[in-house]
């Protein structure tokens, strides 16, 4: 093997976790909107946020046992509730603040019998620091923002850009959430 190889396995080797996160098909590398991320799923299956273009989505950092856990209830209601309304709810559980399962089957079981969980939700990921996968990443970019607890929330327009951001206290069905939902859901898509 050339040097040229040599170097291209080796960073392969140090590429984090994160790195599997890719552009979507026929999207460009991320940049402006998150229509260009995806990431593996909780159950083994992909979550391309393209699927959602013209959707507004609601992505937030979970864990299991995370005192906000109570979250999941409200959460899953409102993608119940405002899913035809153009409302997805997307799930990125992490254990970057050490409140989260250690695997994506033991996530998947807490979220689904203890809270009734079925929004879509991706493998575990990392959201803050040099490992911050992809989309929380762009998200410190373009918002010089960072989730600092769990159940942070990022309101993507329909547009694919940022529409607002939302710490753990802020409940998803509260004021300022429901406020700034709804003016997503009012404003046209691209």
């Amino acid at each position: 093997m050339g040097a040229i190889g040599r170097r291209a396995v080796c960073a392969g080797l140090l590429l984090s976790p994160a790195a599997a996160v890719r552009a979507a098909p026929g999207g460009t590398l991320p940049g402006d909107t998150a229509w260009a991320f995806s990431f593996p799923s909780l159950d083994g299956g992909t979550v391309e946020f393209a699927g959602w273009r013209g959707r507004v989505m609601l992505v937030v950092n979970t864990a299991s046992f995370c005192g906000f856990a109570p979250q999941f209830r409200t959460l899953e209601a409102l993608n119940r509730g405002r899913g035809t309304d153009g409302l997805t709810v997307v799930g990125m559980p992490s254990n970057d603040f050490e409140q989260e399962a250690d695997s994506n089957a033991k996530v998947k079981k807490l979220c689904e019998l203890t809270y009734g969980v079925q929004f879509p939700m991706t493998g575990l990921t990392h959201v803050i620091g040099a490992d911050a996968n992809p989309f929380y990443a762009w998200v410190r970019r373009q918002r010089d923002w960072s989730p600092t607890w769990n159940f942070n929330k990022v309101v993507v327009g329909r547009d694919g850009r940022i529409a607002a951001l939302f710490r753990a206290p802020d409940e998803p069905d509260g004021t300022a959430v429901t406020a700034a939902l709804d003016a997503a859901l009012a404003a046209p898509g691209t």
